[in-house]
């Protein structure tokens, strides 16, 4: 049975930008590494956004916006979004920096392989595929269990759901210098519903139907939401290029209280994603370089996570999108209702003082997160 020093189960965004980071801090050159997952990782299975005022993976950017937009059914306003930009990476550009970086290391080894099982067993771990067992000192799981999720009712769950489309239209209808990051012109139907339009030229673009809800909807429903919005923008003929769809959990759940001595869950599996919005690959890219940091200097992964006062604000505003799912369009509409909004990405960021959550706190409807804050003081 082959013996590695970490392997990691599943090779997604987090994964890939753990073993990045190592790659970079020269730490682990020392150590052996497999990654495992049955994807190869080849094709263009989705697109990440973020916004951004340095020139991280600048050799990647697929395109960036100076400006964003943000809609609603009564307004459309051009927000100021300095000092950031907002950057789109394509899974496959992603996927083949990454691996470059992999292939120059020959400490470091990929297995195209499913894995159906992991454990700890005293002072190493044992992972399982369908053809392979291994052995190991640390595993860094990346494979989300929703059963943790679901099993429980402490920590409501709440999912961002949606399908894109990338079209080429034949009128020059899009600002390709301008994103639209959320349009809640479209019809809530009792949800949060709302249009995510990525630019890449006067007549390309993404557009996802977007929801932020319990419940997913028929693949219909999307397409439907989409056709009328193209129609609307008055578009009469175009080719869908791409396709793309997701899920991502919106939950405040504890993953981190999963984690053992030798095995940590990663990436949505270890509660990485932006709870409050379901922005993954910024947090991702905090979360990788504190991990590699933490294990120069400590080998227990139970220490590794720690609360702070952003994992409960994002709780609350999961508490009350669950109990009121259709207050979304209010909420959000309330902290962009100012031109200016470098502080609320930087808050969303989790890198504001005390006195600028505050401003931030202050744009939200009060009633709503007054009542969320008394019911977790009090249940």
């Amino acid at each position: 049975m082959k013996h590695f020093n970490y392997i990691f189960t599943g090779t997604g965004l987090a994964a890939l930008m753990t073993v990045y980071e190592m790659i970079l801090s020269k730490k682990t050159e020392d150590k052996t590494i497999l990654l495992i997952d049955s994807d190869a990782k080849k094709t263009n299975d989705r697109t990440w956004c973020f916004w951004d005022d340095s020139n991280h993976f600048e050799e990647i950017i697929y395109k960036e916006w100076k400006n964003t937009l943000f809609a609603n059914e009564n307004y459309r306003k051009q927000l100021n979004i300095e000092p950031y930009h907002y950057k789109m990476i394509q899974g496959t550009d992603f996927y083949k920096f990454i691996f470059n970086e992999i292939s120059k290391h020959e400490n470091i080894h990929f297995l195209q392989e499913k894995v159906i099982d992991f454990s700890e067993l005293g002072n190493h771990c044992l992972v399982k595929t369908e053809e392979n067992n291994f052995t190991c000192n640390k595993v860094f799981n990346s494979i989300f269990n929703p059963n943790l999720v679901t099993s429980q009712k402490k920590y409501p769950l709440l999912q961002q759901h949606f399908i894109g489309w990338f079209i080429k239209s034949k009128e020059s209808v899009f600002d390709e210098n301008a994103a639209t990051f959320m349009d809640f012109s479209v019809k809530q139907k009792g949800n949060t519903r709302f249009m995510y339009v990525l630019p890449t030229s006067k007549n390309e673009a993404l557009l996802e139907y977007t929801l932020f809800s319990k419940d997913l909807l028929s693949k219909k429903e999307y397409e439907n939401e989409i056709e009328l919005y193209i129609k609307n923008l008055g578009i009469t003929e175009y080719e869908i290029v791409e396709k793309e769809q997701g899920n991502i959990p919106m939950t405040c759940y504890p993953f981190w209280k999963n984690n053992t001595k030798n095995i940590i869950n990663i990436g949505s599996a270890g509660g990485w994603t932006k709870a409050s919005t379901g922005f993954t690959f910024k947090n991702v890219t905090k979360k990788s370089k504190e991990l590699v940091s933490f294990l120069e200097t400590n080998s227990d992964f139970t220490k590794f996570h720690k609360k702070d006062k952003f994992w409960f604000y994002d709780l609350l505003f999961i508490d009350v999108l669950y109990k009121d799912n259709s207050i979304g369009s209010k909420v959000f509409s309330g902290l962009f209702q100012d031109e200016n909004s470098g502080l609320i990405l930087k808050f969303l960021d989790e890198e504001t003082t005390l006195f600028e959550d505050l401003k931030v706190i202050l744009k939200c409807p009060k009633i709503p997160f007054v009542k969320a804050l008394l019911c977790r003081i009090f249940r």
